[in-house]
Parts: structure tokens; sequence; C-alpha cells
């Protein structure tokens, strides 16, 4: 049975970025062997299950997923505007320092710490002044071009 919109697909996972690097997999040997299990020691590796369609994961994902079956293994390549799109100014959001300060409640934050907006997203402080904190909201894998390796384990 090929993958189509509407159904329900599990599969193991691993992506990489174009140095090979790995970002995130759904195999614990392989969260293990790149360092991923020691730096989310909380995250549980299982196959991810999604239903297509639902936009439950990113475009070229799915995309990719689509017409494949159940055992079947692919490496999908996913350009940025398939993925999270390209860095963009618009997601550089400044604050005064004292009213961040105020927020920290007293503590200054510093270049390379991360913050959750009230919106849940995660920004990374890029600049830091007496006068200005910088802190660029653009997703951690913006402009970037995703390879995944997939084996689809089963399609309902």
């Amino acid at each position: 049975m090929t993958i189509a919109t509407g159904d329900s697909v599990t599969l193991e996972y691993t992506g990489r970025l174009d140095d090979e690097t790995v970002f995130d997999t759904s195999r614990k040997s392989v969260a293990e062997e790149t360092g991923l299990a020691e730096a989310q020691p909380d995250r549980e590796y299982a196959p991810l299950t999604v239903e297509i369609g639902d936009e439950q994961i990113i475009e070229g994902m799915e995309e990719g997923l689509i017409g494949l079956e159940a055992g079947e293994t692919e490496t999908l390549t996913i350009p940025p505007e398939k993925a999270y799109g390209e860095p963009s100014d618009e997601n550089i959001q400044e604050f005064e320092t004292e009213e961040l300060r105020e927020m920290l409640g007293g503590q200054t934050p510093e270049e390379g710490s991360y913050l959750e907006a009230q919106n849940g997203s995660q920004g990374e402080v890029i600049h830091v002044d007496e006068e200005v904190v910088r802190v660029d909201f653009n997703p951690r894998l913006a402009g970037e071009t995703l390879t995944f390796d997939v084996e689809i384990i089963d399609v309902n």
C-alpha cells in the first residue's frame, strides 16, 4: 500500500545537515553514537507516527513520503523552502536591556543563551549591551538543506 494523503504512517528517521551532522533521529543507537542522547537525556527515541496531510512534519518530508510503501527505505533531501525557510531579519527582536533584565528577575542574558517567548518559541541571544538585547527567533534549522534517511515501518 503506497502512502497517500490521509494515511497514518509510522517511520524511523535520521536527519542530517550538509556537513553530515545528525540533528535529529528516532533511533536510540544513532542518538547514542552522535551524542544526541546525552544532549537530550529525557527524550524517548521511538518510531514517529504522523498523519499525512495534517502538517505535523515539514512540507518536504510529507511530500517525500507520499508514494512510498511499508518496508521501503529512502533518502529525502529537503531544501530550506520546504523545511524551515530562510532566516529573516523580521525574526530578530530588540528589547531594552533594563526591561528584559526585570522580566528575567534581575538577570542580564548572555550572548549565546536562549530565551523562550510567551508564544513558546525559542530565541538565541545574539547581542547584549547596556542599551539593547537582540534575540534571534529564526528556527534553528532555517536556511539549511536537510537530508532524512527514512524507513517506513507501517502504513494505515
